[in-house]
C-alpha cells in the first residue's frame, strides 16, 4: 500500500481519514501550479510558434516572379514561375530547379516593379 501511495500522491491525500482539509488544499495549489506552467509555456512556445507559422504563410502567399529566394537548403536563385505547390528557381543563366513552396525558406529582396527599375537606373546615370 505504501507503493501506491508513493507513486500517486493525490490518492494518497483524498484516502487518509486524518487530513481531509489540507488534501483539498494540495489538490487546489497544484492545479493552480499546472495552469500557471501552461500559461507560461503558452507565452513562451505556443504562441511565437504560431506566429511564426503565419508569417512564413504570407511570405509563400506573397511570393511572386522575379523575388530572390534562398531555400531551407542554402540555394539562392530569383523565382521564374509559380505553380501550385511548387516554385521554380533560376540558379544559374541556364539552370532551373523546381522546389516544393514549403522548401522556400526566406524571401532575400522581392521583384520591383520595371517602372521603378527602370527609373532608378535613369537616376543612377544621370
Amino acid at each position: 500500500m505504501d507503493v501506491i501511495n508513493g507513486m500517486f500522491p493525490l490518492l494518497a491525500a483524498s484516502g487518509s481519514g486524518g487530513g481531509a482539509g489540507s488534501g483539498g488544499g494540495q489538490m487546489v495549489s497544484m492545479f493552480v501550479t499546472f495552469g500557471l506552467v501552461f500559461v507560461v509555456m503558452y507565452f513562451l512556445i505556443i504562441r511565437p510558434q504560431s506566429k511564426r507559422q503565419k508569417q512564413a504563410k504570407a511570405m509563400l502567399a506573397a511570393l511572386k516572379k522575379g523575388d530572390r529566394v534562398a531555400t531551407i537548403g542554402g540555394i539562392r536563385g530569383i523565382v521564374h514561375s509559380i505553380k501550385d505547390d511548387a516554385v521554380v528557381v533560376k540558379v544559374d543563366d541556364n539552370t532551373k530547379i523546381e522546389f516544393s513552396k514549403s522548401a522556400v525558406a526566406t524571401v532575400l529582396n522581392a521583384a520591383r516593379p520595371e517602372a521603378e527599375t527602370q527609373g532608378a537606373s535613369a537616376e543612377i546615370k544621370g
